[in-house]
């Protein structure tokens, strides 16, 4: 009888052990089991509020362009200074299509705002709409074009000014009468037609002054030398030459020069670059236009960071044309320094 209850008091002591352990099990596998399902819920919710990084797609038509890479530089020291931004810096080299392309992959990435210097005045209208659509804001800066109100913010200078500003000094430099060639840049873009449709403004309140020659040097100055040697072997008396930017400008005063005719001949442009600004301190670019091409890069992708924060922005943000003249250049020369 004693041999049964010892026996009976061991099972039930084995027992008690066996489910002792089994209990202690459950009780530390599942804090463990909770502790993986919260990293994992953890995980996700930073993966859905981002880092707090913002990141910016900027779409350039051409990082060669002389004028363009000073807004990228404007862009690239302001981004400097936020260590939250990442900008990621594209290059159309000049085609539309590749542009597009360019604009779908930030929107595919998503990226939290979209900056851009359209290729042309027509096919950016698309490339907005597709941002529009994604609920991406997208900023355009410098070419302004109609419609630009669809997109998030337009940040730029008013182009037309730039030509009436440009030529009313010509006008004064030849006492309201004289022939002008007129250098475009590429056609279509709204600089030229805007910049040139300002000359031309002007130039008819002036009865004694006419457009005697007019063609595109695409902005670029050894295109501008090869149209003006192509406009001096014309023959044409050319008083004033009047090009849409500062590259053409060089290029025009270099085949006059080289020509033996630059003093006889008034050479104005517009941007103010720091290789203008050398030939006005010169004498031999009589006018140039001051266009704030740092101010634009860093004022467009100020605006774009706003708008990825939520924050409300200008629909039109401008940046002031200025004129420059031998008088007060040392002014402007300083603003590169």
């Amino acid at each position: 009888m004693k041999r049964k209850k010892s026996l009976l008091t061991l099972w039930i002591v084995f027992s008690l052990a066996v489910f002792a352990a089994g209990c202690g099990g459950q009780q530390t596998t599942a804090p463990a089991a909770s502790g993986e399902g919260q990293a994992e819920t953890a995980g996700q919710t930073e993966s859905a509020a981002g880092d707090g990084r913002i990141t910016i797609g900027a779409a350039l038509p051409d990082f060669d362009d002389k004028w363009l890479s000073y807004l990228q530089d404007g862009m690239k020291e302001y981004q400097a200074t936020l260590p939250d931004v990442e900008v990621i810096y594209v290059d159309a080299m000049n085609d539309a299509s590749k542009q597009l392309s360019q604009i779908e992959n930030f929107i595919s990435q998503q990226v939290d705002a979209i900056v851009i210097v359209p290729v042309d005045t027509v096919s950016v209208q698309n490339m907005v709409e597709k941002a529009n659509q994604a609920q991406i804001p997208i900023v355009v800066v410098n070419r302004i074009y109609e419609g630009v109100e669809q997109a998030t913010a337009y940040v730029g200078s008013e182009s037309i000014k730039a030509g009436l500003m440009q030529m009313e000094e010509v006008a004064k430099l030849l006492n309201g009468k004289g022939n002008i060639a007129i250098m475009n840049g590429q056609m279509g873009h709204e600089a030229q037609i805007k910049r040139t449709e300002g000359n031309k403004q002007v130039i008819a309140q002036h009865p004694e002054m006419k457009v005697v020659l007019e063609g595109t040097g695409e902005w670029d100055r050894a295109k501008g030398m090869a149209l003006m040697e192509n406009w001096l072997q014309s023959g044409q008396q050319i008083d004033a030459v009047v090009s849409n930017n500062d590259e053409m400008a060089i290029g025009a005063i270099m085949a006059l020069e080289a020509a033996g005719k630059l003093d006889d001949v008034v050479v104005a442009g517009v941007d103010a670059t720091p290789d203008a600004l050398e030939y006005v301190k010169a004498g031999k670019l009589q006018v140039t236009v001051f266009q704030d091409a740092s101010g634009q890069g860093r004022g467009g992708l100020e605006t774009a960071i706003k708008a990825a924060k939520g924050e409300a922005v200008e629909k039109f943000v401008w940046i002031p044309y200025e004129l420059v003249t031998q008088e007060n250049v040392d002014e402007y020369i300083q603003k590169w320094q």
